[in-house]
């Protein structure tokens, strides 16, 4: 008997469908990011347009080449997964690195941060980081070669930045400078293109968690652990280290929390898990700011935390679906 005659059709998972997809959501965090990005654009020039122009097309670019090689559709680069990580990986760059190493890094994201581990969805690390830290490995001097933001608000003063275009985590740790939490908080002072601007970071960020997009929990982890031992450390010693405050404004903090720890593919997927994912880099972060030998530890602590995902959930994990468990005594 056939079963398309009875009303039923044996299709492949998944057999729930709902109105949200792949591509809505990665458009609605593009969306979420055009005020950083309009004030990225406002703080270093129009030059940082072209640099996420050269950033998006690599990356889609790559994504096409590699589909067409795996004899897959291509047109999945319109899902918008390979542009977000595109104009990430921007975001953490200066915005006086060379358009042909954001095309260079875009690749290495892609290729190798995503595709090489099957695509979106089986990828371990945020690929727009891979690019990241592929950068800092090869071109150190490029990478660390910051400028300063233009004056925007006038309130703000000139917007030069005293330590001759040091971000504030290097002032505040190798020459004992602490740029004012004002300053911080709009953004205008050096740094990588779309980490100084917090206030408008976090216009796009509270929207992701009104839109239930990214785990709030996973955010409050991230930024609460930082915050409470950065003030630990600042209370034995507030001479020495930077107060809390200064360490959620400063540096990729706020981006990496709201836009790349949250990341769907390589965060846990349990509200348990979440929460450790968080606890986790938020200490790796104070330990490599305040006892590293770099001033900036956000990049490294969410890639370590990719790492040790599936470890995560594979002990913070529900019971599986359909799963029931063995009664004790019972028949095998």
């Amino acid at each position: 008997m056939s079963t398309r005659s009875e009303g039923f059709i044996i299709t492949a998972s998944p057999h729930i469908f709902a109105p949200t997809t792949t591509q809505r959501i990665m458009l609605a965090v593009i969306a979420t990011l055009v005020p950083a990005g309009v004030m990225s654009v406002l703080y270093f020039g129009v030059r940082v347009l072209l640099l996420y122009a050269v950033a998006v097309v690599a990356a889609m670019a790559t994504e096409a080449v590699v589909k067409i090689a795996r004899g897959r559709d291509w047109r999945s680069i319109t899902d918008g997964s390979a542009a977000l990580s595109g104009i990430l990986l921007v975001m953490v760059l200066p915005a006086t690195i060379s358009p042909l190493l954001v095309a260079l890094a875009s690749v290495v994201a892609i290729f190798i941060g995503k595709e090489v581990f099957g695509g979106l969805g089986s990828n371990v690390f945020n690929p727009a980081l891979v690019g990241r830290a592929f950068l800092s490995a090869s071109y150190p001097v490029q990478i660390t070669n910051y400028t300063e933001a233009a004056p925007v608000f006038s309130f703000l003063g000139s917007g030069a930045d005293a330590t001759g275009g040091a971000t504030p985590l290097a002032a505040a740790r190798f020459e004992g400078v602490r740029t004012s939490s004002l300053d911080l908080f709009f953004g205008q002072i050096g740094g990588s293109i779309g980490e100084t601007s917090t206030l408008f970071l976090l216009i796009g960020g509270i929207a992701l968690l009104i839109m239930r997009i990214i785990n709030w929990r996973l955010v409050l982890s991230y930024l609460g652990s930082v915050f409470v031992l950065g003030g630990i450390f600042y209370l034995i010693a507030p001479e020495t280290y930077p107060d809390p405050v200064f360490h959620i404004l400063s540096g990729g903090l706020v981006l990496a929390a709201f836009y790349m720890a949250t990341d769907m593919v390589t965060s846990p997927i349990t509200n348990t898990g979440q929460v450790i994912f968080g606890l986790g880099a938020g200490l790796i972060v104070i330990v490599i700011r305040l006892f590293g030998g770099f001033p900036e530890g956000v990049m490294y602590s969410i890639l370590l935390m990719n790492a040790v995902t599936p470890i995560i959930n594979r002990y913070t994990n529900t019971t599986t679906f359909g799963s029931v468990e063995a009664r004790e005594g019972a028949e095998a």
